[in-house]
This record gives C-alpha cells, structure tokens and sequence, in this order.
C-alpha cells in the first residue's frame, strides 16, 4: 500500500500530511491559505491522489513558510509513499491548457532533486497567496522528494497559468508513479 501519514513541527509552522498515491482523488486541505488549498485539492483530484493536509503556519506574517513547509513535508510523504520504486514508470510529462495558460511538466523519479522551473508571473499575489512561493513550494518539493521537475507555464491570467501548473504536476506525476513492470527503473539497479 502507497499511503504514508508524516508531520512536521517548527516554530513556524505545524503540519500533518497523508497521502495515498493509489487514491481516487479525495482530499480535504487546509493551511490557512485559501488559493493555496484550492491548488492542494486541484492536485490531489487531478492526479487521483487522496490527501489531507492539516496545516497551521504564521500566515499573519506572510504565507511563505507554510507554503514552504507544506512543499516539504508533501515531498517526504511522498518519497516514503513510493517505497523502493520497484516498478514504477518512473519517468512522465503532461501538458495541460486552461484558457489562456498553458503548462508543461515533466518529471523524473530518480532518486536526485532537481528543478528547473519557467513560472514567471505578472501579480505579486492571487487571492491570499503569493506568487513568488508558487515556485519555491515546486522547489522544496522536488528537493525532499529527490526528483526532477522541469515545468513551464504560459499565458496571461496568473490564476489560470498557477492552477494550469498544479494540475499538470498532478498528471505527470501520477504517471511516472504508476506501477507498469517488476523491476527498477534504472540501470544502475537502484533509485
């Protein structure tokens, strides 16, 4: 079973995150963020994912570290969720349009964290989160999960290019981690 439960405590922030990677798509996100929760559930539904994130953060201060912090321990629950990655295709992309936005991610199961990332946006915020964390959370959550993520967006709405970009992480990522053989993917025999 692909389901890890994890938390993480600071002085900044305090969370709890399950995720199952064979869900269909059920979540239930709250970080106090509420632009950033509706990216968490476009994630999980999009990528039939069932997770939960119970987040509470300094968000009086700004959104930054619970961004950040939810970046990180999403991409540890999933590194433990995907075990030893016996099987798994490993490799995967999507390309996905909303509206004006266009996104393309690929990414890679493979053991190294990488991200290269062109998410330019045109507003320091939509709704309560800001755009600049958009790009640090793929960041923190390609470095703990140790895979690559190369994503581009395009277009003119923030909101759409933002939610464009979430939902085709969730593809591409749902893809790479399907079960398709018995073997590791790798000739090096590990990930």
């Amino acid at each position: 079973m692909r389901k890890k439960t994890l938390s993480r405590k600071t002085s900044e922030t305090d969370i709890k995150i399950t995720l199952d990677l064979d869900g269909k798509g059920q979540f239930n996100n709250e970080t106090g963020i509420e632009f950033f929760d509706h990216m968490l559930d476009s994630f999980a539904k999009h990528g039939y994912f069932n997770l939960e994130i119970k987040a509470k953060g300094d968000v009086g201060v700004d959104d930054h570290h619970t961004v950040e912090d939810v970046g990180i321990l999403l991409g540890e629950v999933y590194n433990k969720a995907i075990g030893d990655k016996k099987g798994i295709k490993r490799m995967a992309h999507a390309i996905v349009p909303m509206d004006d936005a266009l996104a393309t991610v690929a990414v890679d199961i493979s053991g190294r964290s990488y991200s290269v990332l062109s998410i330019g946006f045109n507003k320091p915020k939509v709704g309560d989160l800001s755009t600049e964390n958009v790009e640090h959370f793929f960041e923190s959550f390609a470095n703990s999960a140790r895979i690559n993520i190369n994503a581009k967006v395009e277009g003119d709405n923030d909101h759409h290019k933002i939610e464009a970009l979430f939902k085709s992480f969730a593809r591409a990522l749902k893809d790479a981690s399907t079960i398709e053989h018995d073997s590791i993917p790798s000739t090096k025999g590990i990930l």
